[in-house]
């Protein structure tokens, strides 16, 4: 569950270039996403199986350890249930908290799938280990993964949208792609394509 700025770029894009070769980073959005709830931000973070070693992030396993997706879909329901379009796409989401994945970007990798399908953002989705061409004219928004790249990254600028807490909290730029998606809808698109990236 991405961030926005992610999939605000991918809206102006072709496709999807995943560096599967690039090594585990704890502590960034490749096991966490951002939800905005009635106190702030909450982060979901789904535990790893680290050995403290180099690995690629396909090579990272979900941990089954303690009841994290009891724990995150709580999160989701209470943060999400009375927004817009919570209970419009609820059933899209629940049984990603039911089943058992053993790969971690596998799982993200189906996340996506259904947010892109739900949001009719499909676009090509192509593995760095698998494409041995030169790729130029792609952006490199691997930084995205990195929460305080993020909110330092240069000519970004966020489009405010509906946000179920706006009035306590303010807007919160760079949330998961589901704040968007739960709180506009079909018109999640019309959001993406205001955001700004310079360059």
């Amino acid at each position: 569950m991405a961030p926005v700025p992610l999939y605000s770029a991918l809206y102006s894009g072709a496709g999807l270039l995943i560096d599967d070769e690039a090594p585990f980073v704890k502590q960034t959005f490749r096991n966490r996403a951002l939800i905005a709830t009635e106190k702030g931000t909450q982060p979901l973070t789904i535990p790893v199986v680290h050995d403290g070693g180099r690995m690629s992030m396909r090579d990272v396993r979900i941990s089954e350890h303690g009841n994290w997706r009891h724990q995150h879909w709580n999160a989701l329901k209470s943060a999400y249930r009375n927004s817009p379009f919570f209970e419009y796409y609820a059933d899209d989401f629940a049984h990603f908290y039911e089943e058992r994945d053993g790969f971690l970007m596998d799982y993200n990798l189906r996340l996506h799938a259904v947010v892109c399908e739900l949001m009719g953002l499909e676009r090509d989705v192509r593995f760095i280990s698998e494409v041995r061409a030169a790729n130029d004219g792609c952006r490199d928004l691997r930084a995205i993964a990195e929460p305080k790249a993020l909110e330092n990254m240069d000519g970004y600028t966020p489009q405010k949208y509906y946000q179920v807490f706006t009035v306590r909290n303010g807007f919160i730029p760079g949330l998961s792609v589901v704040d968007l998606l739960f709180n506009m809808g079909p018109e999640a698109l019309i959001v993406l394509g205001g955001e700004k990236f310079a360059g």
